[in-house]
């Protein structure tokens, strides 16, 4: 029969032995980890609160002009809305599409539209020389309005010039920041 106060003793002897070198090691690796883990979960706690209103996925397509006034004027008062307006044919139009579809999955908070021209009866206001357009909205108010937007962008450009340019008017909201989290998540392994 064992004595409860051997057990006593045989923890107090564990608690009084020294530790190893690579037992300190491999324990504050283990709690730089933890620690990281926790800072990241307490980022994305206070990102998500702080991040107000929706999210949206892809660049919605407008089939009319009561469809754009509905997207400006029923829209969360804090959400960017980027609508461009475009007409099959004219230079620019299609690339910038592509570029707003690439932008549309980086900026999930802000609301990316297209609307064609022609189909929307906005052909006579909107002429071909300028297209495309970008109208920017938020709460309702124009806060930016690029008429043949691409005169700004180098002939062949890409959706990271369509970013800068936008973000040169301060028009865009910041980036998510998923990226740390995955470095972050490769430094604990």
């Amino acid at each position: 029969m064992s004595s409860p106060n051997k057990s006593k003793d045989d923890s107090r002897a564990n608690l009084n032995r020294k530790m190893s070198v690579q037992e300190y090691e491999l324990l504050k690796e283990e709690e730089d980890g933890c620690l990281k883990k926790y800072r990241r979960r307490c980022m994305e706690e206070m990102h998500s609160k702080l991040s107000f209103g929706p999210k949206f996925d892809g660049v919605h397509n407008l089939d009319s002009g009561e469809d754009f006034l509905e997207v400006i004027e029923k829209e969360h008062h804090s959400t960017v809305v980027v609508v461009h307006i475009y007409k099959v044919g004219v230079k620019g139009c299609e690339q910038l599409n592509s570029c707003l579809d690439c932008l549309a999955t980086e900026y999930p908070t802000v609301k990316f539209c297209r609307i064609d021209a022609v189909s929307s009866g906005a052909a006579e206001r909107f002429s071909d020389e300028y297209l495309p357009t970008l109208l920017v909205y938020k709460a309702g108010e124009l806060i930016g309005n690029f008429l043949a937007c691409t005169q700004h962008l180098n002939e062949e450009f890409f959706a990271t010039d369509v970013e800068a340019f936008l973000n040169s008017y301060g028009l865009l909201p910041e980036k998510e920041l998923p990226g740390v989290d995955d470095e972050e998540e490769n430094d604990v392994e």
